[in-house]
């Protein structure tokens, strides 16, 4: 029978075929699926968003994201999530932002919460809700083992990517790539270090978010680095972040966080580009040293193999990312876990 699921995104960031997070990317994947499925999708988020259902827009902050502020977001997120449980016989509730605490709805409606980032970041008290009928997962196995013991979580649902929307054709150029949040996790000076020691031309494409540490990091760490050869050129769409992927000699992820998953990585693969990476987290899952990409310990390693991965197979790359990654199997497992979290 047809559901109605409202999902509930992270009031800071808009979400849509564009998005820069993966949470956001991931909620856009499953609201389109909900409709092209014949189901009903409400969808929570920031004003600027695009979405296949039915939005119940949040204003956008305005200014720097502080604590007041996000106090004032809040509040509107609570007021936008209690409106569509007036309005609309839900299902689920289906919550991803790292402050899902902040705007559980009231108990009644079943609730999932999909954690994305790593559970260290999460308030303990989050991962235990007092909420009756409130589910957690997440979505690598790296990730599962780290919640603390003792708190309830379903099996993980490894993300996904749109593999026959990323089959492009474009030659192969000479240039590293980055991409994602500009911040400080994310690593990025590593990678601009590290193509400077390779001799290689590298760009960073991504967004800086009105965070003052993100601001304070791209101009301590980034802008002094750029140069000629390495070049930040703010965030793309869809349609540019293929092309780029495609044509790059390889994608650079130097996160020194615990990733959870690294739909970036998934992207580059599913583009034919092999992934040069720290093994934080759960990118070991996501990499096959060796014959998708190599996974390194430091910005020497990383400068060796951004000059290696030119002679890494495009066809292995697209081979695992279908075989490994589809979006398909991704959305499979969500709605069987909508309908059992339903009943």
């Amino acid at each position: 029978m047809p559901l109605t699921v409202l999902s509930v995104a992270y009031p800071f960031a808009p979400v849509g075929p564009d998005s820069v997070g993966g949470a956001e990317q991931v909620l856009s994947h499953l609201d389109r699926a909900l409709v092209q499925a014949g189901h009903r999708s409400l969808v929570v988020a920031r004003e600027d968003s695009a979405v296949a259902g039915e939005l119940y827009p949040v204003p956008a902050a305005p200014g720097p994201i502080d604590e007041d502020t996000r106090a004032g977001i809040h509040g509107h997120q609570r007021r936008a999530i209690e409106t569509a449980l007036r309005d609309n016989a839900v299902d689920l509730v289906h919550l991803h932002g790292i402050d899902f605490d902040r705007y559980l709805p009231p108990p009644g409606v079943p609730a999932l919460v999909t954690v994305h980032l790593p559970p260290d970041w999460y308030p303990e008290a989050a991962l235990r809700p007092a909420r009756p009928r409130t589910y957690l997962h997440g979505v690598s196995q790296s990730q599962h083992g780290r919640f603390p013991p003792g708190v309830p979580v379903l099996p993980p649902i490894p993300n996904g990517v749109p593999v026959e929307a990323l089959a492009a054709r474009h030659a192969k150029r000479g240039f590293a790539l980055c991409l994602g949040r500009i911040c400080p996790e994310k690593g990025f000076h590593h990678a601009l270090d590290a193509a400077k020691l390779a001799g290689s031309p590298l760009l960073l494409a991504g967004e800086v978010f009105p965070y003052p540490v993100h601001e304070d990091y791209f101009r301590s760490e980034i802008e002094p680095r750029l140069d000629r050869s390495r070049r930040f050129i703010g965030p793309v769409g869809f349609r540019r972040k293929r092309r780029l992927l495609t044509a790059a000699r390889c994608l650079v992820v130097p996160s020194l966080a615990p990733e959870t998953s690294s739909l970036v990585a998934m992207e580059a693969l599913a583009c034919g580009t092999p992934v040069v990476a720290f093994p934080a987290g759960a990118l070991p899952e996501v990499v096959e040293h060796g014959r998708t990409g190599f996974l390194v310990a430091d910005e020497r390693g990383m400068a060796d193999a951004i000059r290696a991965a030119s002679g890494l197979s495009s066809d292995d790359c697209r081979a695992a990312a279908r075989e490994r990654f589809d979006l398909k199997g991704m959305i499979a497992r969500y709605f069987d876990l909508y309908r059992q979290v339903a009943a």
